[in-house]
């Protein structure tokens, strides 16, 4: 009776899984980018390069997707995480919010940076290369930092503060 019930939920199980790979969430790409951050501000090409393999693929319209990502339910997952990601800072659409906004973003990049908060660690065990070492963290910090320098100079300091509540 026990080996009819485990292999009756087995079964189940397995056309629940068979039938999710033909439900598949759609992949984020586009080539649109004409509200990168890029059309705002200079990244050098050090920095650019940080960003491709450390932040773009949640951070971005943008993702190098892996090859389990096309098995359900990971992609899934995956896309969820992507979508969250992109909720919080989205390079490709950075020119899209107000200065306010970018400012902050900046900095809250820089700060998680810097606590070891991003890239995400689940992130990091699969992607290797995108551990960050402490001369390309000085890179990111280095660049932020002027970036949001440029943007003191072009915008009202007022227009750049966090409103208060």
């Amino acid at each position: 009776m026990l080996k009819k019930i485990i292999v009756y939920t087995l079964a189940a199980l397995g056309i629940v899984l068979l039938g999710m790979q033909f439900d598949r969430p759609v992949k984020n790409g586009s080539n649109d980018q004409s509200k990168h951050i890029s059309t705002l501000y200079p990244i050098p090409d050090s920095v650019e390069s940080i960003l491709i393999v450390a932040c773009y693929d949640c951070h971005s319209n943008n993702t190098r997707y892996p090859w389990y990502a096309d098995i359900q339910p990971i992609g899934r997952l995956l896309n969820d995480h992507i979508q969250g990601g992109k909720k919080e800072l989205n390079f490709s659409e950075f020119a899209s919010y107000r200065p306010r906004r970018q400012f902050r973003k900046l900095e809250q990049a820089a700060d998680l940076v810097k606590e070891n908060e991003m890239p995400l660690t689940s992130y990091t065990i699969i992607h290797k290369d995108a551990v960050l070492t402490e001369q390309q963290k000085a890179l990111l910090y280095s660049w932020i930092n002027s970036t949001r320098d440029s943007m003191k100079a072009i915008f009202h300091p007022d227009s750049l503060k966090a409103r208060k509540r």
